[in-house]
């Protein structure tokens, strides 16, 4: 027997409509690339992102078409997002931080047939254009002001003429809630980019999920800071969660820095925010340096990379800011877990309340998960059994863009997320390395991400990093690798006493190098790829 409800689609057009109707004044702040602050509200959006659909439907784009973008976290942006999805095309978010050969790549397996590109990103693209095969036409998303006086872009138009090509009298369409409504590429660490292919389903059971009051818990009195980019995983859902309750947006455009973020988070009174951990950290460096506070922000969402706890108690104890740890990836959406602390948690002390926050969190409703041995086999939810984490759920990648990487999931429907785990009887997930970057020494394995994060608390240590390095008796052993503050000299004794009591003996790295950098990848992860090959020649000491 059938339920009696009304069969309505989930389309991404619904939640910009509902926020014009019933939120239409509430503020949409931009840093421009250009250099001004702008100001519009969600009931304009709406209204410029129909204009936006007219045009591009004039201009050819059909159903099921890609559209591609190189651009910041700005208004223009969003009205992109919403036009292209809401006609029934695909918004297809090219990550700007990758390798031009890698973006040459990606446009081409999605044949994005539109790109729209801030003027940040223009000279990148004059360098690649020959070389993007399906794209007919590039946009600036700019006014004619800034369109440059010649250009190695044949045809090159602006946003601002495109959009008035539009009409105002253009309907969102209704179509099947499983069409696909946008794309996004892995950062393909190893072996080309991949697609991942979300629907107007998915997209939207996602954004409730993440909306819900234990995930990031967005209300309409806040006034949200997306410093995660749109081009990351969506940015982590914000801007669909921001139209579903009318939360103020607040769009930091190309400038990330401590400064430009703490300008941001003062005048616009900002009460939630969420980006990888770097951002974080120069943050806090710039508000240390500055003897400086944070007048309005309550929450802070942690993703990307595992978070240090001397970065949560930073933001806890000094500046009286809740922090939520965050885990997901591109093929779940990308949220999977948060960290929001259970009933009875909140009386625990401050060590045992970080005990859970520096963990990834817990499952939000809508996620199934796993951790498993090199034999397959399901392994007990202890808090001490390392194993392969696997994930499924209705907003979790069921297969990649054209068939790549042929069948992913498992007999049972879990996707391999690639990371190792371990999850607590609370159900809390930890992260302790990617399945590639464990460190196995006489055949037990040793936490990298664990050691990194603990250093990182020493006061004297801006980043630090830690491979595995071969050793002819224990097949392999920690090699740490330090990036210390502006103006300190740490040094390995200092650091290896620091470590001491904190980690198992056999644990304790064998050697420590100091660099001046320490390289990451398009999405802000530390890119330990380049280190081991880096220090492939390492002779460790002692």
């Amino acid at each position: 027997m059938q339920g009696l409800m009304q069969d309505r689609p989930l389309l991404i057009s619904n939640m910009i409509v509902h926020a014009a109707k019933f939120h239409g004044s509430r503020e949409i702040v931009s840093r421009l690339v250009e250099g001004p602050i702008h100001t519009t509200n969600y009931a304009e959006v709406e209204y410029r992102s129909r204009k936006l659909a007219h045009a591009m439907a004039g201009f050819g784009i059909k159903h099921g078409d890609r559209v591609g973008t190189l651009a910041w976290n700005t208004f223009r942006h969003l009205e992109i997002w919403y036009a292209v999805s809401g006609m029934g095309s695909v918004c297809h978010t090219l990550n700007p931080r990758l390798f031009p050969d890698q973006i040459v790549y990606i446009a081409n397996h999605a044949q994005d047939r539109l790109l729209f590109v801030d003027l940040t990103f223009l000279p990148l693209v004059e360098t690649i254009i020959d070389r993007l095969t399906s794209v007919e036409a590039v946009i600036l998303m700019s006014d004619r002001t800034h369109l440059p006086a010649s250009s190695k872009i044949p045809n090159l138009m602006v946003y601002e003429d495109f959009l008035d090509q539009g009409s105002d009298d253009y309907a969102w369409p209704q179509f099947d809630e499983t069409t696909a409504s946008s794309l996004c590429y892995t950062s393909g660490t190893t072996g080309n980019p991949k697609g991942v292919l979300y629907s107007h389903r998915s997209t939207s059971i996602h954004s409730l999920a993440c909306n819900s009051a234990d995930a990031l818990g967005i209300r309409s009195v806040d006034s949200v800071l997306p410093v995660v980019p749109m081009f990351h995983a969506n940015a982590w859902s914000l801007p669909y969660g921001c139209a579903m309750t009318g939360s103020k947006m607040v769009m930091p455009g190309a400038a990330m820095d401590g400064k430009s973020i703490h300008e941001l988070l003062e005048s616009q009174q900002v009460t939630f925010t969420a980006a990888v951990p770097t951002v974080w950290l120069g943050l806090l460096q710039y508000l240390e340096a500055g003897n400086l506070g944070l007048s309005s922000l309550k929450r802070v969402v942690i993703g990307g990379s595992a978070c240090p706890r001397s970065m949560i108690e930073a933001f806890e104890v000094k500046y009286g800011v809740d922090v939520f740890h965050a885990w997901g990836m591109t093929e779940t959406s990308p949220l999977g877990t948060v960290g929001a602390l259970k009933a009875g948690m909140e009386d625990w002390d401050l060590d045992k309340r970080l005990d859970a926050k520096v963990k990834q969190g817990r499952l939000i409703f809508g996620i199934d998960m796993k951790i498993t041995g090199d034999d397959d086999k399901a392994l007990p939810h202890d808090g001490k059994a390392f194993g392969n984490l696997k994930v499924r759920g209705p907003w979790v990648v069921g297969a990649y863009f054209k068939g790549d990487g042929g069948a992913i999931l498992d007999d049972q429907g879990f996707f391999d997320t690639g990371d190792v785990a371990t999850i607590d009887p609370d159900g809390f997930m930890q992260i302790t390395d990617r399945a590639k970057d464990v460190i196995k020494s006489g055949g037990e394995w040793i936490s990298s991400i664990e050691i990194e994060n603990l250093t990182v608390g020493h006061p004297d240590v801006a980043e630090a990093a830690v491979i595995g390095i071969a050793h002819p008796k224990w097949d392999e052993r920690p090699l740490l690798i330090i990036v210390p503050k502006s103006g300190r000299s740490p040094t390995k004794a200092d650091l290896l006493a620091y470590l001491s009591d904190k980690i198992a003996k056999w644990w304790m790295p064998d050697d420590v190098v100091f660099v001046s950098e320490i390289p990451h990848t398009a999405t802000g992860k530390i890119q330990k790829t380049t280190l081991r090959s880096q220090f492939a020649n390492h002779k460790l000491a002692g």
